[in-house]
């Protein structure tokens, strides 16, 4: 339960009697002192001349947290509501805004915390403090804002069994819950950490969670980043020192010794509590919350980096739940991630990361983004990085490479469409595999890079889920799945779940086998394949081949891929981080066409993973069988993972299957699915008989619109060569930037 503490006035020790104090324990008791001493030292070195600043809705524990806080630090507690505003008004809170009103209440509230100045102190602001600009403008100048985030309903449910009815902007027509919902706004603005604070927590327990994250905001050295393929053992000094933040691995992209980035001390984990406090959240609160703990904000600010992801969830989605959970039939349930501007998965991240990366990169360098797409990634990221503010677009531009002959029409409609003054498409005369390799040699290529910086002051990034920032946002999707399953009354917290999910890059996949280490319970990660089943393979046996392999072209090209670039991630994961094992298999992988995992190993691998393929012909079979008897339309990625999930799911658990794309993407196989005997090759032609069948879910709000734009677009075609690839890319830096 939340616990009331008993005020008690703060015991001022002068320098004297402290030093007098310090020289008897010193010499009765030497170890009690060196522990003492250790313990004052940490916490002053904490706070230092700063204030620790708690914000938070009326009946959020701040003045309770503060005294705590106060104690722990030994340092001076002030409330604003006790020690200064009823002090300079001489009457009570209460009191003051009954006899003004609400108004002239906020301007007195702020002047009194104008005139106000403390250091090294714990401040308990009031509720409505945050709602005068100048006044927390003021006040913020010498401390570190801590946001007590606690769930409205739990705040309704404390205040009314305090009776406290004298609420600033509580009035007839103005319900509490409006009230604590429009303060919110004031809350987001200010604050530089939030601390999660469920119904049932101590206020013990959340004092040492704001100690943890004011420890946390004040050392951004702990939040680094390595390479899979880097040896903790084995690291040089000058290693050691050139350490890596978020800003840096989401420019950077790739590292240089070939591997990807991760966390050095992995996720952050969420206790029970604080995911039951996000139950009642929208997405855009969820994905505020969880990015917020992955993102330091030495990095990126609290509230820089919400303003960033309220403009991505909050204006660029088509559904206002952004990524909504659909009961299919049975224990199967459809998490929808199509409602984005391109009509797939990869808008989530691609919405994002091009403000991430805006951000984070220096001003003094233009920046050109790489990308290899096998489908839905290259219109999703022309699309997010042409929305960028004009100044940005001028010194970041953008370069998709696709098979040219490799992915559906629409979906070149759409790359060929999406195009802008600083984004382009090249189709490649090759697969996906080509594409995404000779991206990553030219990335390791220091002549051709070091050649582009020095000449035309231009530096190569990337945007494939080979970026830490690409893999990231798609962590939030698969916790706001299971968070949502709640909310609908389908499970309570702790209840298992599955997870079946059309896999080709797993980046996915990957996402959501970081929520559940994150504290999401996931049971199983289901990892659906087409014919170019390479994944499933692994997963069964441990061995990863090539060898004699070519890729096949499917009805769902996204997922037609045969190396997976994210798989080093989780392998670098389940060897316990031991990079010299992951560069030996990626290298034996690269030379001699397979690897082999160790026994145990793919033992810790299956206890995580299971894996299924699907067949052209029963893709587009579950199409039809689930348009018959539901109404509802599957795109053929979704129809993938339904087939897989109906063969190796128990039953047991729901099951959540990723709906990764929009059937409309997919038109000619959508309607040979449904058996229509002549499909106009005119892929607006498509949509239009399409939208005719009035199914579930309608048309893509987007997709009309962008083929519509696109007409008789034109877009470059290069070979298949590096050199040819390398010249493009020269050439388009020229066009761009000189």
């Amino acid at each position: 339960m939340f616990q009331v503490f008993q005020y008690q006035p703060l015991r001022l020790i002068t320098q004297n009697s402290l030093s007098s104090m310090c020289l008897k324990l010193m010499l009765s008791r030497p170890v009690a002192f060196a522990q003492i001493w250790k313990s004052w030292f940490s916490s002053h070195s904490l706070l230092g001349k700063k204030n620790i600043i708690l914000m938070g809705p009326p009946g959020a524990g701040k003045t309770t947290t503060g005294r705590i806080v106060g104690q722990k630090l030994d340092c001076p507690v002030i409330d604003i509501d006790d020690d200064v505003l009823e002090t300079a008004w001489n009457m009570s809170v209460s009191e003051k805004l009954q006899d003004v009103g609400y108004e002239e209440f906020l301007e007195e509230e702020g002047k009194a915390l104008l005139k106000f100045s403390a250091s090294g102190s714990v401040i308990s602001l009031s509720g409505s403090n945050p709602m005068h600009a100048a006044g927390m403008q003021h006040i913020k100048k010498n401390g570190i804002v801590v946001y007590l985030d606690v769930p409205t309903t739990v705040i309704m449910s404390r205040l009314k069994s305090k009776q406290m009815d004298r609420i600033v902007g509580l009035s007839p027509g103005i319900s509490l819950k409006d009230v604590l919902q429009f303060r919110k706004q004031f809350y987001k603005r200010w604050f530089d950490i939030r601390v999660l604070c469920g119904g049932d927590v101590a206020a013990e327990v959340v004092a040492e969670k704001v100690l943890d994250a004011v420890k946390r905001y004040q050392d951004s050295e702990l939040e680094t980043f390595i390479s899979t393929r880097s040896s903790r053992s084995g690291k040089s000094k000058e290693e050691d020192s050139n350490k890596l933040y978020f800003s840096d691995v989401v420019i950077q992209g790739l590292a240089l010794d070939g591997g990807l980035f991760v966390p050095e001390r992995g996720l952050p984990k969420f206790t029970a509590e604080e995911w039951r406090g996000l139950i009642e959240a929208t997405y855009v609160e969820r994905a505020q919350v969880i990015l917020e703990r992955c993102i330091h904000p030495a990095d990126i600010p609290a509230s820089k980096l919400a303003e960033i992801i309220e403009t991505t969830y909050g204006e660029n989605f088509n559904c206002s739940k952004v990524a909504p959970v659909r009961h299919l039939a049975g224990n199967q349930f459809l998490l929808e991630l199509f409602h984005g501007p391109t009509a797939s998965f990869k808008d989530f991240a691609l919405q994002l990361m091009p403000h991430l990366f805006a951000y984070c990169i220096p001003r003094s360098c233009n920046y050109l983004i790489l990308v290899a797409t096998s489908g839905d990634t290259g219109s999703a990221v022309l699309d997010g990085f042409s929305r960028l503010h004009n100044t940005d677009k001028q010194r970041i531009a953008l370069v998709n490479f696709f098979p040219e002959d490799g992915v559906s029409p629409i979906q070149k409609s759409q790359m060929i469409g999406c195009q802008k003054e600083n984004a382009w498409s090249v189709g490649v005369k090759s697969d996906f595999d080509f594409c995404q390799t000779a991206i990553k040699q030219i990335f390791t290529n220091s002549d051709f890079t070091g050649f582009l910086t020095v000449e035309y002051g231009t530096a190569l990034a990337a945007a494939n889920s080979i970026n830490w920032a690409r893999l990231l946002p798609q962590i939030v999707y698969h916790a706001s799945a299971y968070l949502d399953l709640i909310h609908q009354g389908i499970i309570s917290f702790g209840s298992p779940v599955d997870i079946c999910i059309p896999t080709g890059n797993f980046g996915n996949m990957l996402a959501a086998f970081y929520a559940k280490m994150m504290g999401i319970p996931i049971r199983k990660c289901i990892c659906a394949s087409n014919e170019n089943n390479v994944l499933t393979e692994f997963i069964r046996t441990g061995v990863y081949d090539l060898r004699g392999r070519k890729l096949i072209s499917s009805f769902s090209p996204a997922v037609d891929i045969l190396k997976s670039s994210n798989l080093e991630r989780y392998l670098h994961l389940i060897a316990n981080e031991d990079g010299q094992l992951v560069t030996q298999l990626f290298n034996q992988l690269e030379n001699q066409g397979h690897f082999q995992l160790q026994k145990d190993l793919l033992g810790k691998l299956q206890q995580d993973l299971v894996a299924g393929w699907c067949s052209n012909e029963d893709c587009l079979a579950a199409i039809h069988s689930v348009y018959s008897t539901t109404g509802y339309i599957l795109d053929t990625h979704t129809a993938v993972a339904k087939v897989v999930a109906d063969r190796l799911q128990d039953r047991t658990c729901p099951i959540i299957i990723s709906s990764t794309a929009h059937y409309s993407k997919f038109a000619p196989a959508i309607l040979r699915a449904l058996r229509i005997a002549e499909i106009n090759q005119n892929p607006l032609s498509q949509l239009h008989l399409l939208s005719s069948y009035s199914a579930l879910p309608p048309i893509h709000w987007g997709l009309l619109e962008t083929l519509k734009r696109t007409g008789n677009g034109d877009h470059r075609v290069c070979a298949a060569d590096m050199s040819v690839l390398m010249s493009h890319i020269e050439t388009l830096i020229q066009n761009h930037f000189m």
